[in-house]
C-alpha cells in the first residue's frame, strides 16, 4: 500500500480519537442523569415521554425485571414491524405502490432488524415503502442499538455498585440513549450525508431518459409459475430444426424490448444512512448498500461512514473508563482492541495491494501507478480504492455491521481471511453498540480471574 493509504488510514483514527473522547465522556453524563447543556434541550422532551407513558424515572429495576422489560419492548417491535410489511401497501407513503410483503420475508426480516443483525433477504429499493423503511426498519436501527448501550449499563453498574439489587430502569436508558446520543448524532450525520448528494426525499422515483436514444435487449419469457417457455429452434427458411431423434430442438422464448428511459430510486436515505453506520447496524436503502453512489458517493461521504461505524463502540470505552471512576480501564480495553484491529487491517490492506500472484505470471501490470490504483480492484469501487475498500471490510466485520461498500467475496484469500477472523472473534473487537465493550468485559472478568490464580491472589477487578 502507498503512502497515500496509509494516511487516509492514519487520519481515520485521529478522528475517530478526537471525536470519540468527548463523546465519551458525554455519554457518561448522560447515562448518570447529569447531561447539562444537553438536559436542558432534551430534558422536557424526556419528562413528556415519561409522563406519557408512566414512567417513573427514579424507581429503578432488578435484573429480572429489567430484563423482562427489555423483552417485552422487542416482542412489541416485533410485531409490529411485521404487521408494518404485510400492510404496506395500505398504508400512506408508498408513491411507487409497493405491496404488502409476504409472511416469511416478513418474518424473516422483522426477526433481523430485531436482533440488530440487519440481513436484508429482499431487494429495498423494489420491496419496501418509504413509510415501512423509515418507521419499521430505521427505528428499529434506533432502539436495537440503544438496547444494546442499555445492556452495558446494566454490566457497568453490577460492577461497580456495592450493596444493592438494582441496575437502573431500562425504559430511562432506552430513552436516554436514543434521545440523548443517537438522534443528535444521526441528524448531524444525515446532514452530512445530504451535503455530499445522499437523496433525503418523498417523492415518487424519478424517471429519466437514457443517454442513448434508446436501448434493445432480449427478455427471457416466462409462464405463470416461472418456468421458462420454449420454442422449436427455426432455420433460416422458418423451419423447424430436428434433433438426431427427428424431434424439434427446442429453445427459451424471448421477446425483444426497447428501453428509452430510466427508472432512479430516491427516497429518506439520508436519515437511514447516517444511523445505519451509527448503530452498528448494516441494512442498507438500497440493494448495493454502501456501494450505491446514492448511498455513499464522494470519497467525503465514505470518510464520515466509516468513522460512523466505530464512533460510538471506540466512545464508548471511554464512557466505561468514566462510569468505573477509573480511565485507564477504558484506554485498556480501547488498546487491547486496537492492537488486534490494526493487525488485521495491516494484513487485509497489504493482500489486497499485493494482487493477485496468477495475474503476476500472466504478465498482468499490478502497480500503483499514474493511471492505476494497482492491486485486486475486482468487486471494488475505482472511487475508494483499495485503502478505503479494505478498511471499510475490516471495520464493518469488527463492528458488527454489515454494511459494505466492496464485494469481500472478491478479495484475495488473506484478505477475505481478515474479514472472515473478525466475524469470528465474537464480534468485540469493537463490536456493535454496547454489545462489543460488554463481551469484552467478559474476556476481562475471564483473564482476571485466571491471573489472579496463577499468582495466587484472590480474583479482583475494579475491587
Amino acid at each position: 500500500m502507498n503512502a497515500n493509504g496509509y494516511a487516509q488510514i492514519a487520519v481515520y483514527f485521529i478522528a475517530l480519537l478526537a471525536i470519540g473522547l468527548p463523546l465519551g465522556a458525554y455519554m457518561a453524563r448522560v447515562f448518570e442523569g447529569r447531561a447539562g447543556i444537553a438536559g436542558k434541550i432534551f430534558g422536557p422532551v424526556e419528562r413528556l415521554l415519561y409522563r406519557l407513558f408512566g414512567i417513573k424515572a427514579e424507581d429503578e429495576m432488578d435484573w429480572k425485571q429489567y430484563a423482562v422489560a427489555l423483552l417485552l419492548f422487542h416482542l412489541f417491535g416485533y410485531g409490529t414491524l411485521y404487521l408494518l410489511q404485510r400492510i404496506q401497501g395500505a398504508l400512506p407513503l408508498n408513491p411507487q405502490g409497493m405491496a404488502g410483503i409476504e409472511q416469511s420475508s416478513s418474518f424473516n426480516t422483522a426477526s433481523s432488524f430485531l436482533t440488530n443483525t440487519n440481513w436484508q433477504s429482499y431487494v429495498p429499493e423494489s420491496t419496501m415503502s418509504y413509510l415501512t423503511q423509515m418507521v419499521g426498519l430505521t427505528v428499529h436501527n434506533f432502539v436495537s442499538a440503544a438496547a444494546g448501550m442499555a445492556i452495558l449499563l446494566v454490566v457497568i453498574r453490577g460492577l461497580t455498585r456495592r450493596e444493592t439489587k438494582n441496575l437502573g430502569n431500562f425504559w430511562v436508558d432506552l430513552t436516554r440513549s436514543t434521545l440523548y446520543i443517537l438522534m443528535p448524532l444521526a441528524f448531524v450525520f444525515a446532514l452530512l450525508l445530504v451535503s455530499q448528494g445522499v437523496p433525503q426525499n418523498l417523492s415518487a422515483y424519478a424517471t429519466v431518459p437514457l443517454l442513448q436514444e434508446k436501448q434493445t435487449y432480449t427478455n427471457p419469457i416466462k409462464d405463470q409459475d416461472g418456468n421458462n417457455v420454449m420454442e422449436p429452434v427455426r432455420d433460416e427458411k422458418g423451419n423447424p430444426v430436428l434433433d438426431d431423434n427427428k424431434q424439434p430442438k427446442m429453445q427459451q422464448k424471448t421477446e425483444t424490448l426497447t428501453l428509452a428511459e430510466q427508472v432512479i430510486a430516491l427516497g429518506p436515505v439520508a436519515s437511514q444512512e447516517s444511523i445505519k453506520e451509527l448503530g452498528t447496524n448494516g441494512g442498507g436503502f438500497f440493494n448495493a448498500n454502501s456501494a450505491h453512489p446514492f448511498e455513499n458517493p464522494t470519497s467525503l461521504s465514505n470518510f464520515l461512514e466509516i468513522v460512523g461505524l466505530l464512533l460510538i463502540p471506540i466512545a464508548l470505552c471511554f464512557t466505561f473508563g468514566e462510569m468505573v471512576k477509573d480511565k485507564r480501564q477504558g484506554w485498556a480495553v480501547f488498546a487491547a482492541m486496537t492492537v488486534i484491529f490494526i493487525a488485521m487491517l495491516t494484513a487485509c490492506a497489504w493482500s489486497e495491494q499485493s494482487g493477485n500472484p496468477a495475474f503476476d505470471r500472466m504478465g498482468v501490470d499490478q502497480q500503483v501507478s499514474a493511471s492505476q490504483p494497482g492491486g485486486n480492484m475486482e468487486g471494488k469501487e475505482a472511487r475508494y480504492g483499495i485503502a478505503n475498500s479494505a478498511l471499510w471490510a475490516a471495520t464493518t466485520t469488527a463492528a458488527s455491521n454489515g454494511s459494505v461498500n466492496s464485494m469481500h467475496d472478491s478479495y484475495t484469500p488473506l484478505g477475505g481471511l481478515v474479514p472472515l477472523f473478525l466475524i469470528q472473534f465474537s464480534e468485540v473487537i469493537y463490536g456493535g453498540v454496547g454489545s462489543g465493550l460488554y463481551g469484552m468485559l467478559v474476556f476481562v472478568l475471564v483473564t482476571v480471574f485466571i491471573a489472579g490464580l496463577m499468582v495466587g491472589r484472590t480474583p479482583e477487578y475494579l475491587g
